[in-house]
């Protein structure tokens, strides 16, 4: 793959899990923008010896003087069965692992994208991790878990596991630089996307402690919080607070994500690393270094200082750190911004704490978030500047309160710096993406009557809990649009076994059937099932499925409907498309039904193919057949018009008369009683195993009901004009040939039911006249592999016969257009 350095590189997706209950970029910006803070109590679920490890001593060995800290208290929940992993492996997994695969997840399908498409491709996978502490923490190692723990815990397969599970083949590394390891995970991510190593990158961190060592660490150095809280260049920094988390991003080249109709979320204008070298102490900051890293960024993105509005800084509360920080930004941004338009500087550890491999994937989200709200969030703490910092050397001035992001009339820019305890600098520029990702999307058409919100899952369990989150963040978003959400949910979304489909009207609606199904009801407007997979065979209806209105909606919100309705309308008479889409009056007249219900079925069958859905096989019930053949390939459109405006005319014409009964009996039991009348009485239809359908002259027709009735089998005569499908459509068979020879047939493009059968004239004589099969058709394309059937028609009278035919409930799925 060719290098493109320089096309700009987009974030097209995020996803994150923080302190305070926080599950998404969202709801990380209601806590920063509320100005809340998330510190609290260490966990009491991962069997620290919590009454024996704080002591307020600092020198006091093995304890820490602090006892809270920013934590994921639900760290240790995960659905294996959702990654195809066993329980036995999932419990040895390190919950850093965990975690990333489900950001990952979540962070391809905010970006738009199904993450079981990417399988295969040259994906690459950059993630910053710290931690290895997960199986070793251990004494001794159940036998059973022996042969698991080492990759559970082990910084390599971190990555490794998320390109694994998801099928990625680009670069996959893990960073372990401390707390800078996110942000130097983006700068190689971006690289790698330059250099063509990858056509997409998933690029971030994560840090969970699985045991309190490190507090007691930084107990010895004096360097914890008192009260664990980061006061981010305040007057009252004391030290850090520690705190876990996990962040990635999308990052794809802007060519990439224009081209595939991606969201851009912001760009990554330029980034750079570097070291601190030989400094005044293994783990002390370097000021210069910091400079010289901040101007190789900026140099990287070809801007000024004066270019960038606001940074995230590293900001982590420490009486050495902060100063030195301060004093490079004052030194580098603050030396060209004007006193009236300073650098505004914060930092989210303020409100969650210090993150640590995922601190600057926090502060990145923080700020792609603040770029879009055109709001720079306060940073708590921060009233009093810290003496430490000669403030006047140049203009930088702290978020000590929330600020609206002023249009300076070019893009709104932000810097992100995270520098570790390894020495190892990273700073970021991100930059409001292009007009065309930030401008008002239209306002939406009238929409339809009804909008499915298709959920998918694994299981049953999670297809409600996925219920429940949409309902939560419907509620959480007024101003969504329920076509947008519909829309995303089939388009964004990977496609699982378990799927429900809930039909909703309104905003109101939609809530309440969410919630009805999220708490355990299967209300109306709600069908559940499991996905089949397998061919799947198109059925078209037959006459008396039709009428009034059918199809007029459609043919209002859908130009593809419309489209082939009136083009098809365009060959028949015009009574068809006023029956249609007029009155309706005239739809029950043979001559006018058959072609209606070609006309849209034929536009029904083009709608579902626009959508992407292909049939790998088509049959139809009776005049059904006439449109399955023409989008078959079999009949032209103008052949097949002619076909069904003339059957439909001739049965017109015949002499009114005759009845038609459908009869819960086989064919087994009705065809000794109709042999007794076949001049006059035909089975004109056998549409399951246990259900036929009768047709001829009346007096024959009511004995023989009469016969069957008295024999147990239940009986209801059809509303028809005619008897169809029996010896009173003799009348009309010689002209129907006539016309039928004079068509020209071809091989169907998609297999058909009958098979090359249908390319015969005859065979539509003979179709005019003859029992419909259809429980043998339907037996015909279950050996043949099929195991979904969708009914194409203005009704579903097939497919209760369908699934009756199937007999096994595991054999196929059916469905209704």
């Amino acid at each position: 793959m060719p290098g493109t350095g320089d096309d700009p590189i987009a974030i097209v997706g995020m996803a994150c899990r923080f302190p305070g209950g926080v599950g998404s970029p969202d709801e990380l910006w209601d806590l920063v923008a509320e100005g809340r803070d998330v510190i609290g109590a260490f966990p009491t679920d991962r069997g620290w010896n919590l009454a024996d490890l704080y002591h307020p001593d600092p020198d006091h060995p093995g304890t820490t003087y602090t006892r809270e800290g920013g934590f994921l208290h639900d760290a240790d929940q995960f659905d294996p069965e959702f990654f195809g992993i066993s329980p036995r492996e999932a419990i040895t997994i390190d919950p850093q692992q965990r975690l990333l695969l489900e950001t990952a997840w979540e962070s391809l399908e905010n970006a738009g994208i199904d993450p079981t498409s990417l399988r295969g491709a040259p994906t690459g996978v950059f993630v910053g991790l710290m931690y290895h502490d997960y199986g070793s923490r251990l004494h001794t190692k159940p036998e059973e878990l022996e042969g698991y723990l080492g990759n559970g815990s082990a910084g390599s397969i971190a990555s490794g596991r998320v390109a694994y599970e998801f099928g990625f083949e680009g670069p996959a590394v893990t960073v372990d630089t401390a707390c800078s390891s996110s942000l130097v995970s983006m700068h190689l991510a971006a690289q790698t996307l330059r250099s063509g190593e990858c056509s997409l990158a998933l690029a971030g961190g994560v840090t969970v402690m699985a045991t309190p060592d490190l507090f007691v660490e930084y107990s010895r150095l004096r360097a914890n919080a008192a009260d664990g809280r980061c006061r981010a260049y305040g007057a009252d920094a004391d030290g850090t607070g520690w705190s876990e988390g996990a962040g990635l991003v999308v990052l794809e080249r802007l060519s990439d994500a224009r081209r595939n109709g991606h969201q851009v979320l912001a760009l990554l204008a330029g980034s750079a690393l570097n070291q601190d070298g030989a400094s005044n102490g293994l783990t002390a900051p370097n000021g210069p270094s910091q400079q010289r890293v901040i101007r190789q960024a900026l140099a990287g993105a070809g801007l000024s200082a004066s270019d960038v509005d606001v940074v995230e800084g590293h900001g982590t509360g420490t009486r050495l750190g902060d100063p030195i920080e301060a004093q490079a930004l004052l030194a580098t941004y603050g030396s060209e911004h004007a006193e009236d338009a300073p650098l505004w500087l914060g930092s989210i550890k303020s409100n969650i704490g210090h993150t640590q491999a995922a601190a600057g994937i926090a502060g990145t989200i923080k700020m792609i978030m603040a770029m879009r709200h055109g709001i720079m969030p306060k940073t708590l703490f921060a009233d009093t500047p810290s003496p430490q910092v000669d403030w006047s050397s140049g203009a930088v001035a702290l978020l000590d309160r929330a600020r609206e992001w002023p249009d300076r009339g070019r893009p709104r820019r932000a810097g992100v710096s995270s520098f570790g305890v390894s020495g190892t600098n990273a700073h970021i520029i991100l930059e409001q993406p292009p007009a065309e990702f930030t401008a008002e999307a239209p306002t939406p058409a009238a929409g339809l009557p009804v909008w499915p919100l298709v959920l998918t899952a694994r299981g049953p369990e999670a297809l409600r809990h996925q219920a429940g989150r949409l309902e939560s963040s419907l509620r959480d978003r007024p101003d969504a649009e329920l076509a947008d959400i519909a829309y995303s949910l089939v388009t964004d979304r990977a496609g699982h076994d378990h799927r429900a489909v809930l039909l909703a009207s309104d905003r109101a609606q939609a809530l309440e059937r969410l919630a009805q199904y999220a708490h355990g009801g299967d209300g109306t407007g709600t069908v559940a099932d499991v996905a089949r997979r397998g061919p799947l065979a198109m059925v078209f209806t037959g006459q008396g499925a039709q009428h009034a209105g059918m199809g007029a909606e459609l043919h209002r919100q859908f130009p593809v409907f419309a489209a082939a309705f009136d083009q098809a309308c365009d060959q028949l008479d015009p009574a068809v498309r006023e029956a249609v889409l007029g009155d309706g009056d005239r739809l029950d007249a043979t001559e006018v039904a058959q072609p209606a219900l070609f006309a849209v079925e034929v536009a029904l069958f083009r709608l579902f193919e626009s959508w992407g859905v292909r049939p790998d096989f088509l049959t139809g019930h009776s005049v059904g057949e006439i449109a399955a053949a023409h989008v078959a390939g079999v009949l032209s459109l103008p052949d097949a018009c002619r076909l069904v405006s003339e059957r439909g005319r001739l049965m017109a014409r015949l002499d009114p008369g005759g009845v038609m009964v459908s009869v819960t009996a086989g064919e087994q039991v009705v065809a000794p009683l109709v042999a007794q009348y076949a001049e006059t009485v035909s089975i004109a239809a056998v549409n399951t195993p246990g259900s036929v359908v009768l047709s001829g002259l009346e007096p024959a027709v009511t004995e023989i009901v009469r016969r069957l009735t008295e024999s147990g089998h239940r009986t209801k005569q059809l509303v028809v004009s005619h008897a169809f499908h029996s010896p009173l459509m003799a009348p009309m068979l010689d002209e129907f040939r006539a016309l039928v020879h004079g068509l020209s047939f071809r091989p169907p493009r998609i297999p058909m039911a009958g098979g090359e059968e249908v390319t015969d004239p005859e065979y539509w004589v003979r179709h005019v006249r003859d029992t419909v099969r259809f429980a043998d058709t339907v037996s015909e394309l279950h050996g043949a592999g099929v195991t979904r059937f969708l009914e194409i028609g203005p009704d579903a009278p097939l497919t209760g016969a369908i699934r009756e035919c199937l007999a096994e409930p595991d054999v196929g799925a059916v469905a209704r257009a």
